[in-house]
């Protein structure tokens, strides 16, 4: 078996971005992710190895998330469909695709506001260059390059 450490770079994004996509709250994902490794540490004579480890440790993620909630009463709803947890192949792919995901939105909140307006109306709602340039009261010509010019710093900053 990895030691701690690997475990924690290989799945510490992993569990963090589960929380975050439950509950939207990026502290509250880092805290319990945090707090599930702790746990896992002090646990580890109690895995099995029935599952794979990160399966093992979204589990820990989930309970203390549940804790978590119920101690604060957060006024989120958590829909229970998202905290199941199945042994999938493809789990993974999932997470580094919400993972990826993340960071794509991290880096569009660093941008100037225009640009970033610009980048949410054609990425999340897939409006034209010329029905975003309409809504900011500018040119259609304005709107693609703005959204080039933020495309290439988007790029630069994943890279």
């Amino acid at each position: 078996m990895e030691n701690i450490d690997e475990i924690y770079k290989k799945y510490a994004n992993l569990i963090k971005n589960y929380i975050f996509t439950i509950t939207g709250d990026k502290s509250l994902a880092e805290e319990i992710m945090q707090e599930t490794f702790i746990v896992a540490i002090n646990q580890i004579d109690k895995f099995r190895g029935d599952c794979k480890i990160y399966v093992w440790l979204l589990s820990i993620a989930k309970k203390i998330l549940y804790k978590e909630t119920k101690k604060n009463n957060l006024n989120k709803s958590i829909n229970i469909d998202d905290l199941e947890i199945t042994d999938k192949k493809d789990i993974e792919a999932e997470f580094i695709k919400k993972d990826n995901k993340f960071r794509l939105y991290e880096s569009i909140q660093k941008l100037d506001a225009s640009t970033r307006e610009v980048m949410y109306l054609r990425l999340t709602g897939n409006f034209s260059f010329k029905e975003i340039g309409k809504i900011l009261n500018k040119s259609e010509n304005w709107a693609r390059v703005v959204f080039f010019r933020g495309k290439k710093k988007l790029e630069e900053d994943l890279l």
